[in-house]
């Protein structure tokens, strides 16, 4: 640990700096930042992330040192502002505020007003001359305190939503506007809001059997204690899991002098971003509340106006925005913001607060985007000379980008339909679900199979599990700054807020729209691009095709990127589609699959005939009916990737699933054999195998049925003539699959060596261009990789089995046991989504070395699923591969991913150089 704990910002003076943000957290790090660019902000410190490690590994307890530390901090924020902590006549009050070094927007906990009392009451009346102001303060302490210090730290569940305090304390609030007809919290008087504190309080001793507490130092170390408690939070973990953010980085504290938005009509508060976080336009955009505290603007509990014209929406439109109500704060706004992106080189999300007359700027960070928008705002920027092509390629998460390869609502079928309500775009694109009111059925529904749509009044942090099971979310009430905009955001789902035509009642769990009701578990339609929102469900669209942006983007990343990108495909149409998502070659043919689908009746039933016939003759006549089928096929995909390398895989599955299983068909089969049905079933029995994906697949049907692979590779080596001969460019690699043992493959290569010259012969060619090569997916063959090396061109690594052969697993089955092993810490992830580099990548090492030892000029690449995920890609640039193939749809990603891998790359290269450096010059 440093020696130091407390960092100090404001007053013209900071401790830390931007770069500190793991010491500090973001927000610490972005405060004193802005405190050294002599930026207006709230003196206070920082607790650093390394008290919250601390405290949970010394059984929640903090260092002895740290009381002694944040005095003395404390002591200078007094002094900066001739005010004192628990003073009666001259009170300051602080905030307490979560900041870890990544993110987490609503997901550990805020305790605002800080150092309210009955004893500091009369002097903050005193000092502000606003009794309302002073017991709205208040009450809002009592709120949040009470949930987030009394409640969730000390480890209280409520049974259920409608038991915890803050709900019981709500209710209460909105009892009394009702008994006083009032339509809004601004309509409560100061005794209104007096006799309100009193009646919190009496419930706070009612359910949570302690008095709310009376001191202002208890106030500042149980806010301070429950912070850290957060970090553990049940929806703080849930987001770290989905965010993939490590247990172990610990949230800073930051206290803070309060300053008021709530002080009338000369104050408030709001939240903007230097860009438009929906779109990525190039336009100051937020929403504010005049009298106001912060929290009123996320929660959606008032609607928000608009800060400029670029601001407004339907929702906001009659509300006046900040540029008009107080002109020369927004003016010193904009040029903040101004100020800061270009600072920072990145789009910016901003909080102020006015006071009186004064603007305080309260946190800054980079702002969450969508996929859309994250992809505008990186060109944009590097069309500005504001960010380099390496910094406009990190700008885009792949998971961002995945949003942009996701459908949209059918514009036909939209235009056929009017929609029934209306709201804010907060997160594009098209969804289409079944209703559900909680964020438990959410989960539940979704686990069985189910697409649902979350719809609620207003998201809160505690919905995070359900807001990410949703297909999208729907709310009532909420800005585009509200929790549910910013999570949905930041994840890339579709979401609509604002729909204030809905009106929800969740104990009959249904929701009414312009009169006429919608229960749970109807289907509705969201097109989070306009904010529309259509009754039923609408058919949805690919919309990457005409996204002129991102193929912009994407020759960006290809002009960076060393591995190439290929794309798994078994039809002519699979691979149009893959070249047209710029796939640079077919990585993997599975020339099964040409048995599969529309239009495969035919070769399927000439492929079954030759898997049960019985003798030689049989089968040669079998071999010959399908020979047509295959060469048709195989060269409609050559000519469809035409001059790009197609890797043709030799036939692979277990015999007996092609064997059918209905009467009629087993019928036809035996008359054209002229055996009878049970004959024929007799057959299909002995081809039956106790462990199939082990069994007789693969090189070993070559081996065992030479006939097979004889009639697969002339239809290659033919096919490719004929487009030869029509003035084409035809690269055929073929694959030699489940191989395990050199001489297997060169058993194989004999064959194809033989069809290659008499096909040359008949065509009068002098040479086909083709490769020979193997799938690497039995850790026997990474180990003998040197031998295999021999007789091969090229190596491409089934993953998929490969992880399934390594670790034991069955890939089918997995299912029953993986989650707990994931949940329990036993593995990190699932080893079948991403790459176990650490294990499996060691096989995969140790054969790209062994094999490139004998072939140095030796290609090699990867082919499974595994090819698409970004952690994956950037392992095979790292241990050398020449190409990584995945499905057509998950090409983009895998250029994107492969551009950062160099980036990444030469980032941990230059980071070891220099710390290899600084050891030298130690020693």
């Amino acid at each position: 640990m440093t020696k130091r704990f407390v960092y100090d910002f404001g007053g013209k003076k900071s401790q830390g700096n931007a770069k500190m943000k793991k010491l500090l957290g973001g927000k610490g790090a972005n405060l004193a930042e802005m405190t050294n660019l002599r930026i207006h902000v709230p003196p206070g410190f920082t607790i650093t992330t390394e008290v919250c490690l601390y405290y949970y590994k010394h059984k929640r307890t903090l260092p002895k040192k740290l009381k002694a530390d944040v005095k003395k901090s404390l002591r200078r924020v007094e002094m900066l502002l001739s005010r004192k902590f628990g003073n009666p006549r001259d009170p300051l009050l602080v905030s307490v505020r979560s900041g870890a070094r990544r993110s987490m927007p609503g997901m550990m906990e805020t305790v605002l007003n800080i150092g309210l009392t009955t004893k500091t009451i009369p002097g903050l009346i005193k000092q502000s001359g606003d009794e309302r102001f002073v017991y709205d303060a208040y009450r809002r302490l009592i709120m949040m305190y009470s949930d987030v210090v009394m409640e969730k730290a000390a480890g209280i569940e409520p049974k259920d939503e409608k038991s915890a305090i803050r709900r019981q304390l709500e209710k209460i609030m909105d009892q009394m506007k009702r008994e006083k007809g009032y339509s809004s919290d601004l309509d409560l008087s100061a005794s209104d809001l007096k006799e309100l504190c009193t009646r919190f309080k009496v419930r706070i001793k009612q359910v949570l059997k302690h008095d709310f507490p009376d001191d202002h130092h208890k106030q500042l170390w149980g806010g301070i204690g429950a912070v850290f408690a957060s970090w553990n939070g049940k929806r703080a973990v849930s987001y770290r899991r989905i965010e993939n953010i490590p247990d172990d980085w610990g949230t800073a504290v930051n206290v803070q002098a309060m300053v008021f938005g709530n002080m009338g009509i000369e104050s408030a508060t709001g939240v903007g971003f230097t860009r438009n976080p929906g779109n990525g336009e190039n336009d100051f955009y937020g929403e504010y509340l005049i009298n106001a505290q912060g929290e009123d603007v996320v929660a959606g509990i008032r609607t928000p106006a608009p800060i400029n014209e670029y601001s407004k929406s339907d929702h906001n439109k009659d509300l006046m925005t900040l540029e008009t109500a107080m002109p020369r704060i927004y003016k010193e706004l904009n040029g903040h913001q101004k100020r800061l992106e270009k600072h920072y080189k990145d789009m910016q999300d901003i909080e102020f607060t006015i006071e009186n007359g004064v603007l305080y700027m309260l946190q800054t960070r980079v702002g969450k985007r969508n996929g859309p928008a994250a992809v505008k705002m990186a060109m944009d920027m590097l069309k500005e000379e504001l960010i380099s092509k390496e910094e406009a390629v990190m700008r885009v998460t792949p998971q961002q980008l995945d949003e942009l390869l996701h459908p949209m609502v059918d514009p036909k079928a939209e235009m056929a339909q009017k929609p029934i309500a209306k709201g804010l775009p907060a997160g594009p694109g098209g969804a289409a679900g079944q209703i559900v009111f909680t964020s438990s059925d959410a989960v539940a529904w979704t686990k069985q199979g189910k697409q649902v749509l979350l719809v609620r009044e207003e998201t809160n942090p505690e919905d995070v599990e359900g807001m990410r099971a949703a297909k999208a979310i729907l709310t009532a009430r909420g800005g585009m700054t509200s929790h549910a905009a910013l999570v949905a955001r930041g994840w890339g789902k579709c979401c609509i807020v604002g729909c204030g035509a809905l009106c929800i009642n969740y104990e009959k769990k249904e929701a009414e729209v312009a009169g006429k009701k919608y229960k749970e578990g109807d289907w509705i339609t969201l097109n989070g691009t306009k904010g529309n929102v259509y009754e039923g469900k609408l058919p949805m669209m690919d919309s990457t095709e005409e996204n002129v942006l991102l193929h912009k983007f994407l020759k960006v990343c290809d002009s960076l990127r060393r591995l190439d990108v290929r794309a798994n495909a078994d039809t002519p149409d699979d691979a149009r589609r893959a070249r047209s998502f710029g796939a640079q070659g077919i990585g993997l043919m599975r020339t099964e699959h040409m048995f599969y689908g529309k239009g495969t009746e035919e070769p399927l039933f000439r492929l079954r005939k030759m898997i049960v016939s019985n003798t030689p003759e049989e089968r040669a006549q079998a071999v010959t009916e399908l020979y047509p089928y295959v060469k048709k096929d195989i060269k409609g995909v050559l000519e469809a990737m035409d001059g790009l390398p197609v890797v043709m895989r030799l036939l692979d599955p277990p015999l007996h699933e092609f064997v059918p299983r209905e009467r009629s068909a087993l019928e036809q089969l035996a008359k054209e054999l002229r055996i009878s049905p049970e004959d024929l079933i007799k057959r299909a029995d002995a081809l039956h195998e106790s462990n199939p994906m082990m069994g007789h697949r693969g090189v070993r049907l070559g081996i065992t049925y030479p006939e097979i692979t004889t009639m697969q590779v002339r239809a290659i080596f033919e096919a490719a003539a004929e487009l030869i001969k029509e003035g084409k460019a035809p690269y055929p690699e073929i694959m030699v699959p489940v191989v395990a043992e050199a001489k297997e493959l060169e058993s194989q290569k004999e064959i194809v060596d033989r069809i290659y010259a008499e096909v040359l012969k008949k065509y009068k060619l002098k040479k086909i261009k083709h490769m020979y090569g193997t799938m690497i997916e039995i850790p026997r063959a990474c180990i003998v990789a040197d031998q295999i090396a021999q007789t091969v061109e090229f190596f491409s690594y089934g993953t998929n089995d490969l992880t399934q052969m390594g670790f034991g697993f069955s890939r089918d089955d997995v299912g029953g046991f993986l989650p707990d092993y994931i949940n329990k810490g036993i593995l990190p992830e699932d080893p079948f989504q991403s790459i176990d580099q650490s294990g499996i990548g060691e096989l995969i090492k140790i054969g790209i070395e062994r094999g490139r030892k004998t072939s140095p000029q030796l290609e090699i690449g990867i082919c499974g699923e595994h090819g698409g995920e970004p952690r994956s890609v950037h392992f095979c640039h790292r241990v050398g591969m020449n190409y990584v193939s995945c499905s057509p749809f998950r090409v983009p990603i895998a250029r994107l991913a492969a551009a950062q891998a160099v980036i990444l790359y030469k980032s941990k290269k230059r980071t070891n150089r220099q710390a290899r450096k600084k050891r030298s010059k130690k020693k």
